[in-house]
Parts: C-alpha cells; sequence; structure tokens
C-alpha cells in the first residue's frame, strides 16, 4: 500500500485553535514531523503539537525557513528535508506534518511535499486545512475580512513593498503577511494611501507576548518576522451598502 503524507494546518500559535480533524489526524500519524531551523529552537508548529501527541512520537526535520539570500543553501535544506521525510515514509505508513496556519498558504508543506512525491513515488499527499493567521487577528481585533462584493487580497511583503502599495490601491481588505522586517516600508505604504484609519497589525498571536494594535501606533521599528496586518476595505455606504 502507499504511504500517506498528510500536511496538517495547525494554526496561529493558540493550540484551541486546530481544528478536530487536525487532531484526529495527528493524533492517527505513525509520526508527526515539525519544521524546525538549523538553530535548534522550539516553533510554533512544534509546540502546538505537544499539546495532543507525546514527544516520543514527534520528528524534528531542519528546514531554511527564513533562508532568501543563499538559493543554494536553500535547496540543499530542502533537499536534505526532504530525504529525512521520504525514509520516514519508506517506514511508516502515515506521516503527518505540521504547518503553522494553513498548509496551502504560504507554507513549507507545499515544497515539501512535492520533493518527497519525486523522491517516493506513489505517495499519496493530502492536507488538513487550519485557521491562519488573518483570521485569528480578525477574530481578535474585531477587523472584518470582507463585506458583499469586497474582495481579499494578501500580499507577503517578503515580495517587496509595490507589491503592498498596488494592493492598497484596490477596493478591498488587505492583509499582508510576513512584514516585520519591512515594516518601515508598510507605514509608508499604508500613509500614502490613506488606509491607516482602521488598520491593525498583530504578531505572537495566541502566545505569551501577543501584541494586537492599531497601525497609527507603528513607527516604522523592525517587529517580529511573522506580523499580520489588516487594512480593511473602505466603508462608507452603510450596511449591507456592498451586497
Amino acid at each position: 500500500m502507499s504511504s500517506r503524507l498528510i500536511g496538517v494546518g495547525v494554526g496561529p500559535g493558540d493550540p484551541e485553535l486546530v481544528t478536530v480533524k487536525g487532531v484526529g489526524a495527528l493524533r492517527a500519524a505513525d509520526v508527526v514531523v515539525v519544521p524546525v531551523m538549523d538553530t535548534g529552537e522550539r516553533g510554533r508548529a512544534e509546540a502546538t503539537v505537544l499539546h495532543y501527541v507525546s514527544a516520543e512520537k514527534v520528528v524534528r526535520v531542519v528546514f531554511a525557513l527564513n533562508e532568501r539570500s543563499d538559493r543554494g543553501r536553500r535547496e540543499a535544506a530542502w533537499d536534505a528535508a526532504g530525504e529525512r521525510v521520504a525514509a520516514l515514509l519508506r517506514a511508516h505508513a502515515c506521516v503527518a506534518f505540521a504547518t503553522i496556519g494553513d498548509p496551502n498558504v504560504y507554507s513549507t508543506f507545499t515544497y515539501l511535499a512535492q520533493t518527497v512525491s519525486e523522491l517516493v513515488p506513489g505517495t499519496v499527499v493530502e492536507t488538513v486545512p487550519g485557521i491562519t493567521a488573518m483570521q485569528d487577528l480578525a477574530a481578535r481585533s474585531g477587523a472584518v475580512l470582507t463585506e458583499g462584493t469586497e474582495p481579499l487580497t494578501l500580499v507577503p511583503v517578503t515580495a517587496g513593498s509595490a507589491v503592498l502599495k498596488e494592493a492598497l490601491a484596490g477596493p478591498g481588505t488587505v492583509v499582508a503577511y510576513k512584514f516585520g522586517r519591512q515594516a518601515g516600508e508598510v507605514v509608508e505604504a499604508l500613509r500614502e494611501s490613506g488606509r491607516v484609519e482602521g488598520a491593525v497589525w498583530g504578531a505572537s498571536l495566541g502566545l505569551e507576548g501577543e501584541t494586537v494594535r492599531g497601525a497609527s501606533e507603528l513607527d516604522g521599528s523592525p517587529l517580529p518576522y511573522l506580523s499580520t496586518l489588516i487594512s480593511p476595505a473602505r466603508r462608507d455606504s452603510g450596511r449591507g451598502g456592498k451586497l
């Protein structure tokens, strides 16, 4: 029988935000892989997983999670991680991979699944959706993501401030991910577009040291890498005005 590789979204950090299906998938798997950086510290995915499965079941695999400048190092890390998970799949019927947020939204799981499918042909790849940081921030801040016919644009600021500025010029809500290191550029883009008012940002959601604040408080100082921003659509047409 073919082995199964299941990408399980474990949410943005609060263990209570893992879905019932996600918990079931983690517990049913033979082993649960969690991504860690080469510095070795425990990441959000691992900390969340350990609320539901024993440490003996968890396998830590090193990924170059934040490597962008050295493509060769990043590719080598992906290859090594893929080989490690492939070996686990050859020995076990079901391997789960825990990823923060959702496995189909800017997740390392995408690249892992591609690599493993080449190394272990016939592997069945599945995903279990997870709650995203933008959903959690919206809930914690009271920001409404979409109404009526409004579009929703999700932008990784690692793609550059020009992409964010283009999105902010549009009519809908804009969510910016991974903007901590470019906080100054984000503040500038919000001010240029006149969209500081009503915008919120958050970091370490659901964790000790959680921060949820209005974007008007941003001064351009660097923030945690996994900071999230929501700039709601302009809404001046009253209740149901965009239906």
